[in-house]
Order: structure tokens, then sequence, then C-alpha cells
């Protein structure tokens, strides 16, 4: 078994050491990941500059490729070129949810939607906090994610979108597998000035959830359950196909 760890917080983050820890007995293991953060980046590919690899060393052992591109960039050059083809890609563990309209922007569900587009079962773990962090129990929910795909696979084309509580294990209620859940993000810009007068601004914001939340990641997550959410890549919106047709008949 081949297992290629890969993420968006970037080769030195605690996360990535984290599902490391989790597999590191499940097979062999390779690891490609950006060199630095390259968080929210979507399914960005590098095509118009070189992408610079370099190899990264932990305690004197080789740990992995740190690679100066994007988290879909990382995995196709580890399937490629830098690794043997894996049996499974593992992305995350990502600091931070990746749940409703968060799935379009992420770099760690991206990498594992390039795995799945590469025909590689692929899997995305995320932990739902920015502080505090609870590893051991995304550990132990990424670890299960691996375990029963081993054993299982995944239907074609479709990768698992996986989001833990930040909760002691004892506390999580389960499993729930979800759907996406609607929503958006509300931007604040605030408007800064540098030093030398040059205006530049720095974005924030609150995601807000819209209309009926049964059955989805986010509402898995606020009721303390791991989030399963099996997705793909096709963004067809089949229900507004009829309504679309009739319009440009």
């Amino acid at each position: 078994m081949r297992i290629l760890i890969s993420n968006d917080d970037g080769i030195h983050a605690p996360g990535i050491m984290a599902m490391f820890e989790a597999v590191r007995d499940l097979g062999e293991i390779e690891i490609v990941a950006p060199a630095s953060e390259m968080s929210a980046v979507g399914h960005a590919i590098t095509i118009s500059n070189p992408i610079k690899t370099q190899k990264v060393f932990k305690n004197g052992e080789f740990f992995g490729y740190g690679v100066g591109g994007t988290p879909a960039d990382c995995v196709k050059l580890a399937v490629c070129t830098l690794a043997q083809k894996p049996d499974l890609i593992l992305s995350g563990i990502n600091f931070g949810p990746n749940a409703g309209i968060a799935v379009i922007y992420s770099g760690t569900v991206s990498a594992a939607t390039e795995g799945t587009i590469l025909g590689i079962p692929s899997i995305a773990v995320s932990l739902c906090t920015y502080k505090d962090p609870q590893w051991e129990t995304a550990k132990r929910a990424a670890r299960e994610a691996a375990l029963r795909v081993i054993q299982k696979g995944l239907p074609p084309e479709t990768l698992l979108n996986v989001n833990v509580p930040n909760l002691p294990w004892e506390k999580i209620n389960g499993y729930r597998v979800t759907t996406m859940g609607h929503s958006r993000y509300n931007e604040i810009f605030d408007r800064r000035t540098d030093p030398r007068g040059n205006v530049y601004y720095w974005m924030d914001g609150d995601i807000e959830k819209l209309g009926d939340h049964t059955g989805t990641d986010l509402q898995a997550i606020d009721d303390g359950f791991i989030s399963v959410s099996p997705i793909w890549f096709d963004l067809t919106h089949r229900e507004a196909l009829a309504r679309v047709r009739s319009d440009w008949a």
C-alpha cells in the first residue's frame, strides 16, 4: 500500500505531521506538499512559472518534498514525477473547517480532487477550529477514513471530504454521511495604509449559513459528528438543465 500525503497549509504545518503519524503504519508513505502555506487557492495550477522542489528533513531524516506551487501542483508532480503512483491520497489534516462553500476555495479539498481526477482514491480531512486544535481526535478520524477506503474503496470519480469537530474523542457523537451545506462568506475588507502611504486591504469575514441545513456537513459539525461528504468535480447544476434548455430553445 502506497499512500501520498499532501495539504495546503504547507509541509511544515502541524496538521501534515498529524496525518503522517495517523497512518504511518498502513503502508509506504510519501509526502509532497507546498513549501509554504497555500490555503484557499482552490484548484489552481502553475503554468507560467517553473515549479521548484526541495527535500525536507525532520530530525535528520527525509520527510518529503516541499513544492513551490499549489496543492494540485503537488499531487500532479508526486504522481507523475516525484513518487511512485500511490494507492491512496490523503490531504490534510487541515487547520480549519472545509465545509459548505469553503469546499470551493479549499486547497486541501483540491489536492484530493486532483487525486480523484487522476483515478486514485482520495480523502481530504479538516479539523474544524482555528485555535486549540484537538489533533488526536483528527488523527483517529483520518485513520478510520483511510482504513475504510482501503477496505471498501470509493465509487468512481468520488472523493471524501471529512470534517472533524474540535472535541476530545470521547465527546464525538459518531459519523454522519452528509451533503455540502448551502452557505456563503460575508467578507469584510479592512482598509490600511503602509509606511509609504500605499493603501492595501486585508480580507476577513464570517460564513453565513443559508437555507435548511438538515443532513449537511455544517449541521453535522455543529451536532458534534464527524462529517463525511462524498463529492466530485462535475459542477453541472442538473436540476437547472430543463429550465435553461427551455430558455435557450
